[in-house]
């Protein structure tokens, strides 16, 4: 196998990493290789057998050309400054650059001690390793932007959690691995020179637009990160989706989703939903995501201000505009791709309220938030039967009773008038639903099924799911089933990171 790495981050100054070899697995078997996104990559797999990659990527080859490094970081989890964390179970194999000319991450999950472990043994099960192999290729599909799954290779050998569990190796690839808590590390060193270097990188590879002579280059660069962030998060609002553990070591500077630890999309509508086993207060809750994301970058700010210019009050007024600027670009992603759900080609007065009262619905009837959408595409006509929505009701979470029902006649009435009044076109209304509200999604049972079966060495439910996924917004006879939510019995009420 040939892999065209250039290890740019390795040029970096010693602080940045630990430079060491994975430790190789008792018996690497492949499960899962991804090869439309190797040859992105612009990797060479023709002359390579599953064996072949199966030794690369659990770490029992260092493929030609790769420079093994676990990358170093601090990070406040759950509020709380770690000032040491690290790659405690990953090692970047190096960076590449890919068909389109982007430099990319290749990096092992799960393959042995670095000296961030503290204590762990640098190790992953098989089920959050097919967990985030499955939840990177949906929120690739959903057009999310995301790190992406290059392959997963069972070890052969037992982790041990709350109990014995096979292992595996997951290969993840990004536009970068470098976080929030990257930069933080360094100010807290105050290691100027590593700090200052690590933004160059990022203003070279993530914000080539800039211009890197300006003497306020890294106050646009914060700007630039904190506008992809707010624009991220809308997206994940807009889908559901809730991130599990929204700390500020799980935050690229890319602005890509990473970690698909104890993360998962809602069925029933619920703001305040929480499914992290570690969230025990709900700060990573649903609704809380957006602010969260404002406390992180509110954190990268201070970490940042001995590079802005001039002094530190001045500095310090900088960081506060753009934070305060942030809640208008994420409020202004999120309305209008709230109103491209609802069929509309752009936000009118009003708007903001007609959601807030959808949602208050959706809420109180514990109505499916994905489905709902969907479906809303197929009763955009006022004389259109209504029975694909107020089927819903009739789901086993929903709460239902009449003034409910009543309630949800009249917002249809009220969203069907402005349709007629605001667009002309029902075919564009319908295909500008149908893009943007997806039909499936990795529900957490149906991953749960996929895991439980690949345990006991089943992975057909695996590889149907991930089949199933590669579609999201389109109509698919054979995956109905994916569409529906969980039965009572069915529903994963918590999920897990693995560590």
């Amino acid at each position: 196998m040939k892999i065209p790495f250039v290890n740019a981050y390795a040029q970096l100054p010693d602080a940045c990493f630990a430079k060491l070899p994975p430790t190789p697995v008792r018996a690497p078997r492949l499960i899962r290789f991804n090869y439309p996104l190797a040859q992105e990559l612009g990797i060479d797999s023709s002359a390579a057998s599953d064996q072949d990659i199966a030794d690369i990527f659990a770490g029992n080859r260092v493929p030609d050309g790769a420079d093994p490094l676990a990358m170093a970081y601090c990070g406040h989890q759950f509020g709380q400054l770690n000032p040491q964390l690290g790659d405690g179970r990953a090692l970047l194999l190096g960076d590449v650059i890919d068909q389109q000319g982007r430099q990319r991450d290749i990096q092992l999950k799960g393959s042995g001690r670095t000296p961030f472990s503290r204590g762990g043994d640098g190790r992953s099960p098989l089920g959050p390793a097919l967990r985030e192999y499955i939840l990177c290729e949906a929120m690739y599909a959903l057009g999310v932007p995301t790190t992406r799954a290059l392959a997963v290779v069972s070890s052969g050998e037992q982790v041990v959690r709350e109990q014995p569990e096979p292992g595996a190796v997951f290969t993840r690839v990004a536009a970068s691995h470098i976080r929030v808590g990257t930069l933080q590390l360094f100010a807290l060193r105050q290691d100027e020179q590593a700090l200052r270097a690590l933004a160059d990188h990022v203003l070279e590879r993530h914000y080539p637009h800039l211009d890197r002579t300006a003497d306020d280059r890294y106050v646009q660069l914060f700007a630039a990160i904190c506008r992809r962030q707010a624009e991220l998060i809308a997206q994940w609002l807009l889908l559901g989706f809730i991130h599990g553990v929204m700390n500020t070591d799980n935050m690229t500077l890319s602005g890509e989703t990473i970690d698909y630890g104890p993360c998962a999309f809602m069925d029933a509508f619920k703001a305040g939903q929480v499914f992290s086993s570690i969230d025990q207060r709900g700060r990573y809750a649903y609704q809380n995501q957006p602010a969260i994301g404002q406390w992180n970058l509110a954190r990268l700010a201070e970490a940042m201000l001995s590079l802005f210019p001039g002094d530190e009050d001045a500095a310090i007024q900088q960081a506060t505009t753009i934070l305060k600027d942030y809640n208008n670009i994420h409020s202004q992603a999120w309305e209008q791709g709230m109103v491209r759900k609802l069929g509309f080609s752009s936000v009118v007065a009003g708007d903001v309220q007609r959601i807030a009262g959808l949602l208050e619905l959706l809420e109180q009837g514990a109505l499916d938030y994905t489905l709902f959408f969907r479906r809303l595409g197929q009763v955009t006509q006022p004389n259109a039967d209504r029975s694909p929505v107020l089927s819903l009701l009739n789901l086993p979470d929903c709460r239902n009773n009449a003034a409910l029902e009543r309630a949800l006649h009249e917002w249809l009435d009220e969203w069907q008038q402005q349709l007629a009044q605001r667009e002309t076109e029902s075919a564009e209304v319908i295909a500008r639903m149908q893009s943007v509200n997806p039909a499936i999604i990795p529900r957490n049972h149906r991953v749960a099924e996929a895991i439980e079966a690949a345990e006991n060495d089943d992975f057909s439910v695996f590889e149907t799911l991930l089949s199933a996924l590669e579609q999201p917004y389109a109509e698919q006879a054979a995956f109905e089933h994916y569409q529906l939510p969980p039965e009572p019995e069915q529903k994963v009420l918590r999920t897990f990171c693995g560590t």
